[in-house]
């Protein structure tokens, strides 16, 4: 039988040369014309007749003009740009669709497994797509699909699937639905915009459709060459004891960038805060390399960074003072954020003008179907977030409002102290989000915040918060989108002094920044993205205005001159995935920052100290002159190695430079506090930080641990010498000092995540160094040696944990371990010209007592019926429940000639708190 079918196959290739031998020459035109009426043209010019069906021509169109030209000629061109192709047989041409007809058959066909065949005599692999995925023959065929064209010059080992998938009752895109090669452990995630991209061999493939609410489905694809694939997929109800979802189970092992946090919002509910506030802010501080000063201080020090390093977004737009009340509430509204991730490592190449993190704070994704909201009733703030559809399915607003009521609080207490303190914040949230269209998204945010507080009676202390953003996502192509941000953002404070004498006076101060970026996220193939673009912000900052408050004040009125600047980016970066082990991200990022007029910048002479005496020139420049410009080349790199599964390897290099710094000489920072640009005199802060690190996750992914290890090295980082005047000073660079620093540690955190105990442990061993060296004794400190910075704490420990009793109940409790913080103790007095003077220890020689603090929290969540008025969840909290007396600084007085210390604390006693929250 074998011999018999060999002897057919080489007849039939015998006859078929023959024939090929004497294929006639053709003249024919022919210009938009059915491709069935060219065939039959082309069978009455040349004698050939064509074998095919009659639907595999529909609604197909061509256009040609050929002269004297070979008949094999006509017909590649005719049919290049359908998925027809053709094989000449004697005075036959048969047509077929995307395959190929062979000539040989392959190698080992009658015995050898092998799936590649030779054709012709030019030596090339090819492999049949009809021979290959032999096994797969043996699945259900539910519809089949043949994508792309077999030629014989093509010899890829893998092509590209893409496509968009659509739900077709409402003919929108359906994210986040899996696709997945069966009996493999492949598969891809269609994005936000319902598109898909996937390599497969050439071959007959199956693959399975999987979301939730979308029916499941199960295809036969044939691949021949790249092609797209579109779908259409109908709604499917399932009726389910128990749903579980889990996004990201591998992401903290497979993901690239080192040093990056994930918060989850709806998570953070449960975990105990004072006063029963839900601060996501305040969360971040429990998570390894991330601090704080102490309680009562906003701002936060990352991986031995000082509070101004930090970049905090909110929906792109600069955030400047994040929190309200020295810290100890946030300044935004828990239930209009979505998304909370915290760059702390590598932080990718689009964010430029930090040297520490990029807080990245998202709205959550607007209900477009009915009217929804959630709001909480708390011992001090109230709360409300209402979303409302505008269009339905397309377009919706969402409005949020929050107060605090601790002006009533105040003055019901029997305290005569107290009878003219003022303490109270707002802050108010405006989204609009519309979907244009499938490929076209915006959607505009602004906030609004203010703080007034008065602890005497004779000062008010008022700061606001403002910005405007505006986010237009355009899907350009199937693997292509553009981002586009404009963003304003505004951060001021005034203080209003009316005392018993007549030198009362107001003094404002404000930082405006304008903001562009315009990204391009693409996706070459599945194995390599590119994102790439261009950033640019303009700084208006108003150093300070002071004015008389009254017609009586003899205060006169004094401005510092207005400061600008332009600082602008080009930044590329590309994730290349080698293997499935080994993956790469690199970046680079050019800064070019350029401080402008009107302005007047002293020369100082070199071989002194900055003062008045030692000015050597003035120099004066006019609007919008360049003053100084800095470049900023920005490079940062990060890989990873799995080593399996869940586990993995990662790395990390990165520099980075800063152009803002804030003016502080606080340990913490404070509402009064200013910002400065660099100038002729201030340059610009640099650092280059390296992180190593292990990420594991372990029993079916339920845990969660990691050990990583970094280590920075900073220049030009702010300080101030002692004793020095910062607010309304002409002069500031007289009074600064710019200087080396240094921060190492290892970070540990283990987190569980499901079942009825979870939470994480987190461990940091830090140490963060200052030098302030020079040639000159009075701009040196501790001799010009490293010394530990304010925020230098080496040990902290945080543990948060909820144990959940049954679905609507559970105890949450949140431990606090740290060093206590470096200090400058006074170590003894002496007497010089009849006057006594205190000497103090070298700067940050001592420390003030450790910090540990416990909280508890009971949640009682109301019953799960679904046609309610309100969800509603109650939280049960005790913070400090042990009462501890943290200090929060030391702090010296002198009285009838003896040195006493004494000591402040923020909280030093239980502060319990009962909150209510809800949802319709």
């Amino acid at each position: 039988m074998k011999i018999l079918c060999l002897s057919l196959v080489a007849l039939f290739s015998f006859s078929s040369l023959l024939a090929q031998k004497e294929i006639d020459r053709i003249s024919i035109s022919f210009e938009r014309e059915a491709l069935e009426n060219v065939l039959w043209n082309i069978e009455e010019k040349t004698g050939y007749h064509f074998n095919y069906s009659e639907k595999m021509l529909r609604n197909i169109e061509v256009s040609g003009f050929f002269f004297d030209a070979k008949l094999t000629e006509v017909l590649n061109d005719i049919f290049s740009n359908t998925i027809l192709n053709f094989y000449i047989h004697g005075n036959k041409i048969i047509l077929t669709q995307n395959a190929l007809i062979y000539d040989e058959l392959p190698e080992g066909f009658f015995g050898n497994s092998e799936d590649s065949i030779e054709i012709g005599n030019n030596n090339k692999v090819f492999k049949s797509p009809i021979l290959a995925n032999k096994k797969a023959r043996k699945h259900k065929r539910l519809q089949t699909y043949r994508i792309g064209k077999e030629t014989k010059t093509d010899n890829k080992s893998k092509y590209s699937l893409s496509g968009y998938i659509k739900n077709t009752n409402t003919d929108d895109p359906i994210p986040n639905l899996s696709i997945l090669l069966k009996d493999t452990e492949t598969f891809v995630v269609t994005d936000d915009n319902g598109y898909y991209s996937i390599m497969l061999s050439p071959g007959v493939h199956f693959l399975e459709t999987r979301s939730l609410g979308i029916e499941d489905i199960l295809l036969k694809v044939i691949i021949y060459s790249d092609g797209i694939l579109n779908l259409s997929l109908q709604e499917e109800a399932e009726l389910l004891d128990e749903v579980v979802l889990r996004a990201n189970l591998f992401e903290n092992v497979r993901e690239t960038k080192t040093g990056s946090e994930e918060i989850d919002i709806e998570e953070s509910k449960n975990i105990p805060l004072v006063l029963g506030e839900r601060d996501v802010l305040k969360i971040a501080t429990s998570l390894p390399g991330i601090s704080t000063a102490g309680e009562g201080s906003s701002g936060f020090n990352v991986r031995g960074g000082k509070s101004d390093q930090n970049l905090i977004l909110f929906d792109d737009a600069v955030l400047y003072s994040p929190q309200h009340f020295f810290g100890i509430f946030s300044a935004l509204n828990p239930f209009v954020l979505g998304n909370a991730t915290i760059y702390k490592g590598n932080i990718p190449i689009e964010y430029g003008g930090r040297l520490s993190s990029v807080f990245d704070l998202t709205t959550k994704e607007l209900e477009k179907e009915k009217l929804s909201g959630a709001g909480s009733i708390g011992p001090v703030t109230g709360n409300l977030a209402v979303e409302i559809p505008v269009i339905k399915e397309k377009s919706s607003v969402m409005v949020a409002g929050r107060g605090a009521y601790s002006n009533w609080i105040l003055r019901s207490l029997n305290e005569e102290s107290l009878n003219d303190s003022r303490a109270s914040f707002y802050d108010a949230t405006f989204v609009y989000d519309d979907k244009i269209n499938e490929k076209n998204q915006i959607k505009a945010t602004g906030y609004l915040s203010r703080d007034d507080f008065s602890i005497t009676s004779d000062s008010l202390y008022v700061y606001d918060n403002k910005l405007i953003s505006l986010n237009w996502n355009s899907q350009f192509k199937a693997k292509t989108s553009i981002d586009f941000n404009m963003a304003y953002s505004q951060y001021g404070f005034g203080i209003e002094f009316e005392g018993d004498s007549n030198n009362d006076f107001e003094l404002n101060y404000k930082v405006e920044e304008y903001g562009f970026k315009a990204k391009v996220n693409s996706l070459l193939n599945s194995d390599i993205s590119l994102n790439y673009g261009i950033s640019s912000k303009l700084y208006n900052i108003s150093p300070g205005n002071l004015e008389p408050n009254g017609n009586n004040s003899i205060v006169e009125s004094f401005s510092i001159s207005k400061e600008r600047a332009l600082e602008s980016g080009v930044f590329i970066s590309s994730t290349i995935d080698f293997n499935d082990r080994v993956s790469i991200e690199v970046g680079g990022r050019l800064n070019i920052f350029s401080a402008l007029g009107n302005s007047t910048q002293f020369v100082y002479d070199e071989n002194n100290p900055k003062n008045t005496e030692t000015v050597v020139d003035t120099l004066q420049f006019g609007n919008n002159e360049v003053i100084k410009t800095y470049l900023g080349p920005e490079l940062r790199i990060s890989g990873r190695y799995l080593l399996n599964d869940e586990l993995s390897i990662k790395a990390g290099v990165n520099n980075s430079y800063q152009y803002i710094h804030r003016l502080t000489n606080n340990t913490s920072v404070s509402p009064i506090d200013t910002w400065k640009l660099s100038d002729l005199n201030i340059e610009p802060q640099r650092a280059t930080q390296g992180s190593l690190g292990i990420f594991k996750n372990i029993q079916s992914n339920s845990y969660e641990i990691s050990l990583e290890g970094f280590y920075k090295i900073s220049e030009n980082i702010l300080d101030f010498k002692t004793g020095s005047q910062v607010l309304l000073n002409e002069n500031i660079e007289q009074e600064v000092l710019q200087g080396e620093g240094k921060a190492y540690g290892i970070e540990f955190i283990l987190r569980k995540k499901m079942g009825k105990l979870n939470g994480w442990l987190g461990y940091t061993y830090s140490r963060s160094f200052l030098r302030l060296d020079s040639e000159f004794e009075e701009e040196r400190v501790n001799n010009g040696t490293f010394f530990p910075s304010n925020f230098d704490k080496p040990h902290d420990v945080s543990l948060i944990a909820n144990y959940k009793f049954t679905r609507r109940h559970s105890l949450s409790a949140n431990l606090v371990y740290q060093t206590g913080r470096p200090v400058t103790f006074p170590i003894g007095n002496f007497n010089f010209g009849g006057s006594n003077f205190v000497a103090f220890s070298d700067r940050n020689q001592f420390r003030i007592p450790d910090f540990y603090r416990l909280d508890l929290g009971f949640n009682i969540e109301g019953n799960h019926k679904k046609n309610k008025l309100a969800h509603s969840f109650w939280t049960i909290s005790i913070y400090n429940i042990l009462g501890r007396n943290n200090p929060y600084s030391v702090f010296f007085i002198t009285e009838q000639g003896e040195i006493k210390s004494l000591q402040s604390s923020i909280f030093s006693i239980p502060v319990p708190s009962i909150t209510y929250n809800f949802k319709f």
